[in-house]
C-alpha cells in the first residue's frame, strides 16, 4: 500500500469516528432555555440548591418563629416557616421609641416603623402560607415585590428586602421556590399589616 492509499484511509477513518461522535446522545437530559441547549438539574440537586439558598439568605430570621435556646433565642423548629404565629399579639408599642427607630418583637416576626405594622409571611407549603401558588406567582413576589405575588395587591413591606432578592437568577428562584414548597406545611394565617395612622388605636 503506497502513502498515498495510507494517508486516505486514515483521514476517511477519522471523519467516520467524528460523525459517530456527533451522533452520541449526551447523558444528561436537556430542556431548551431561550434557543439554548442547557442541562436539566436533578430534582433532588434542585431542592438541595433551594435549601442552601434559603439558609445562607436568612430566611428563617424573620418568617420562623424565635424559642429561647442556651445562646437566646433561635429558630423554633417545629414552626419552621410559619410567619408570624395568628395567635400571637403584640406588647403594647411605644410610639415615642419609634421615633428615628424600628422595633422588632422578641420573635422577630413582626416589626414596626414608618410603614405601620408588618408580619412575617407564611412560606410554609401549608395552603394558609406559599402551599397554593404557582411558580410564576413567587417570582412575581420576589422580582416585583407584590403581596402574595398578586399583580394587583399592595407592595410587600419593611423589613422584607426583595430588592436585593430580586437580582437572584431564574434558576435560584425556581430553587427556592421548590425548597419551600417541599418543606413541612404548618397552618397559620398571619395577621393584616397595620397601617402606621392605626397604631396609635393599639394601645
Amino acid at each position: 500500500m503506497n502513502k498515498l492509499a495510507i494517508i486516505t484511509a486514515a483521514f476517511a477513518l477519522i471523519v467516520t469516528a467524528g460523525i459517530a461522535a456527533t451522533n452520541v446522545a449526551p447523558k444528561n437530559p436537556s430542556t431548551r432555555n431561550e434557543g439554548l441547549m442547557m442541562p436539566k438539574a436533578p430534582a433532588d440537586s434542585l431542592l438541595k440548591r433551594g435549601e442552601y439558598l434559603v439558609t445562607i439568605m436568612g430566611c428563617d430570621d424573620c418568617h420562623t418563629p424565635k424559642k429561647m435556646g442556651p445562646h437566646g433565642p433561635e429558630p423554633d423548629a417545629s414552626r419552621r416557616f410559619m410567619g408570624h404565629p395568628a395567635n400571637q399579639p403584640l406588647a403594647r408599642i411605644d410610639t415615642g421609641a419609634l421615633r428615628g427607630w424600628v422595633l422588632f418583637d422578641m420573635g422577630q416576626t413582626a416589626a414596626v416603623g414608618p410603614w405601620g405594622i408588618s408580619y412575617a409571611a407564611n412560606i410554609s407549603s401549608d395552603a394558609t402560607g406559599i402551599g397554593s401558588w404557582t411558580e410564576a406567582q413567587f417570582f412575581t413576589a420576589i422580582r416585583k415585590g407584590k403581596f402574595k405575588g398578586l399583580e394587583a395587591s399592595r407592595p410587600m413591606l419593611p423589613p422584607m428586602p426583595w430588592t436585593q432578592y430580586a437580582k437572584a437568577s431564574d434558576e435560584d428562584l425556581k430553587a427556592i421556590f421548590a425548597y419551600l414548597k417541599s418543606s413541612r406545611p404548618v397552618a397559620n394565617v398571619v395577621p393584616q399589616a397595620v397601617p402606621p395612622t392605626q397604631i396609635l388605636s393599639l394601645k
